[in-house]
């Protein structure tokens, strides 16, 4: 199979980031989410740029999801991030999140569901030397959409508690990127 110079997998999983992205700047520009619009957004809490406290950190040492419902305040949105507060336990959370951490994004209220390949999941995945460059291209493009100015700060806020990870609907309709991966 011919090489894919142009990375559609890398372009259209950016695409696809760029639909939360573009749905997160919208609700963080009216201060909340319009009609029964509600989010559980999973992400890997040791991909590059995350910051969230030391306890959530603890607590969720790989991925970690949260809803963003009716409590959330101070959502900010960037080209590669948003921050977002959050209560675990009554406990007041500052999270920061790179689209390139997102791992799932689903919204109940219409069913859609966006899944996305990440670094770190597929970094654990044993591979040929073609797939470890592709990888290490990969984090490269990662670093490259992640702020630098946020990579050496951490939030630390006093016990962090409950998981607001719920379990998914059945039934979704799921937008798999299996079909753009290359394949040796």
């Amino acid at each position: 199979m011919p090489q894919d110079h142009i990375r559609y997998d890398i372009l259209a999983q950016d695409a696809l980031r760029g639909v939360i992205r573009k749905v997160l700047s919208e609700v963080a520009a009216t201060g909340y989410l319009p009609g029964d619009h509600h989010f559980f957004i999973t992400f890997l809490t040791e991909a590059p740029g995350v910051r969230i406290s030391t306890q959530l950190k603890e607590r969720y040492p790989e991925q970690m999801t949260i809803v963003v419902q009716h409590q959330f305040w101070d959502l900010k949105v960037t080209e590669s991030l948003f921050e977002i507060g959050l209560s675990f336990s009554d406990k007041p959370e500052k999270l920061i999140v790179p689209f390139a951490a997102i791992r799932g994004f689903y919204d109940p209220s219409v069913n859609f569901e966006l899944e996305f390949d990440t670094v770190l999941e597929d970094a654990a995945n044993d591979g040929s030397d073609q797939e470890d460059d592709e990888r290490s291209e990969l984090a490269s493009t990662i670093e490259r959409m992640v702020d630098p100015a946020a990579k050496d700060e951490t939030v630390d806020t006093p016990d962090a508690g409950e998981d607001e990870d719920a379990d998914k609907k059945s039934g979704a309709d799921v937008v798999s990127l299996d079909s753009f991966r290359k394949k040796n």
